[in-house]
C-alpha cells in the first residue's frame, strides 16, 4: 500500500483468565487474540471479518488500547502505546475513536444529544464557552444528517439509524484520524444500513479518515473496504486487497465464508455448495498446528502438527496455510 502507516501491531496477543481457582488448580485461559501482526494505512478502510467469537472486537479494543495486551505492542504513527506515559496516552485518544454496535445501548438515555456529542469536547476543554461547544455540536449533527433543531431531544425520540448518526457525530467531535467501527450497522434495518454506510464513506473522503471496520457481513465489507483481514479463533489466516480476496480466496476458511454468503440470483447458486461442518474449537483449548485443521476438509498430517506461517503470495496478499 502507498499510504503512510498509521497503526502497526507486532505479535499482539490477548489472553483472558476465566473461572475460579479452587484447590490449587490454575484458572482456564481464553486465547482471544494470538500473535497478530497488522498494519493499517492512512485513509484506508481495513475490514476485520470472521465468525462470532474469533477475536475481532478484542483486536479492535487492543488497537485502541482500551485493554492491555498480554504480549506484543501497538504503535500509532510509530509511537508504541505501551511505552507512553498516561498524559501522552490521554492526548493520543483524541486521534482514535469508536463507533459502537448497538445505537440503543451506546447513548445515555438521560442525556440530550447535545450533551452526548459535546462530551468529548468538554472532556478535553476544546472550547471556552458553552455557546461555542453548542455551535460545534450543531455542525457535527448537520454533517451526519441530523437537523440542528433536534439538539435538545433525547435518544428515545430517534430511530435506530438516527441514533447511530448521533454516535458517528460524537466519534467525529475531536477530529480523529482512526475510527474503529465495531459492527456499526448490524443492529439496523437493511435500508438504513445503506444510508449509514454511504455516510461513513462520504465522511472518510471529506475528512481523510481511517477505518478499522469490524463485521461478519461480507456483503457490507465488499462494498466499503479497501483491504480485508480474515480471522479464525484469534489468528489472522488471510489478508489482502478486497477485490483479490473476494475474486480468488486462498485460505480454505475464506473460501467457505464466501460460499456461505446468500446469492440473490438463483443462476449463481451452487447445488453442491460445500459447507463447514463441526463446531468451532474452543479458544480455551485451541487445536495444535493450524487452528482451522479440525474443520478443514483439505487438512493433512502436517496441519495438526505445525502452525503455518503467514506468507506473502502476491503483492499485498498474505495467507497462513501449508498448501496455499
Amino acid at each position: 500500500m502507498n499510504g503512510k502507516t498509521l497503526i502497526e501491531t507486532k505479535c499482539l496477543t490477548k489472553e483472558f483468565k476465566v473461572g475460579s481457582s479452587n484447590w490449587g488448580k490454575s484458572k482456564a485461559v481464553v486465547h482471544a487474540v494470538t500473535d497478530v501482526n497488522l498494519s493499517i494505512y492512512e485513509g484506508e478502510t481495513l475490514a476485520l471479518v470472521g465468525e462470532s467469537g474469533c477475536g475481532k472486537s478484542t483486536l479492535g479494543r487492543l488497537i485502541l488500547n482500551l485493554i492491555e495486551p498480554t504480549a506484543g505492542t501497538v504503535a500509532f504513527e510509530g509511537k508504541v502505546m505501551q511505552e507512553m506515559k498516561p498524559e501522552e496516552m490521554r492526548q493520543l485518544r483524541r486521534k482514535m475513536q469508536l463507533i459502537f454496535q448497538d445505537p440503543y445501548a451506546s447513548l445515555n438515555p438521560r442525556w440530550t444529544i447535545r450533551d452526548i456529542v459535546a462530551e468529548p469536547l468538554d472532556t478535553y476543554k476544546v472550547y471556552k464557552t458553552k455557546a461555542e461547544t453548542t455551535q460545534r455540536v450543531e455542525e457535527l449533527l448537520k454533517k451526519c444528517g441530523i437537523r440542528p433543531e433536534f439538539i435538545n431531544r433525547y435518544p428515545h425520540q430517534f430511530s435506530g439509524g438516527q441514533r447511530q448518526r448521533v454516535g458517528i457525530a460524537r466519534a467525529l467531535a475531536l477530529n480523529p484520524k482512526l475510527i474503529v467501527c465495531d459492527e456499526p450497522v448490524s443492529a439496523l434495518d437493511v435500508s438504513i444500513q445503506a444510508q449509514v454506510l454511504n455516510l461513513l464513506g462520504d465522511l472518510q473522503k471529506e475528512m481523510n479518515l481511517t477505518y478499522l471496520f469490524i463485521s461478519h457481513d461480507l456483503s457490507v465489507v465488499r462494498y466499503l473496504s479497501d483491504r480485508v483481514c480474515v480471522m479464525f479463533l484469534g489468528k489472522v489466516c488471510e489478508l489482502g486487497i478486497t477485490a483479490d480476496v473476494y475474486g480468488k480466496p486462498l485460505h480454505p476458511y475464506t473460501r467457505f465464508l464466501l460460499e456461505a454468503v446468500p446469492k440473490p440470483n438463483p443462476m449463481h447458486r451452487k447445488e453442491d455448495k460445500e459447507m463447514l461442518t463441526g463446531e468451532i474449537p474452543s479458544p480455551v483449548n485451541p487445536p495444535s498446528g493450524c487452528r482451522f485443521h479440525t474443520r478443514c476438509p483439505y487438512a493433512k498430517e502436517i496441519c495438526s502438527q505445525q502452525e503455518p506461517e503467514m506468507q506473502e503470495k502476491a503483492p499485498h496478499r498474505y495467507v497462513a496455510c501449508h498448501f496455499c
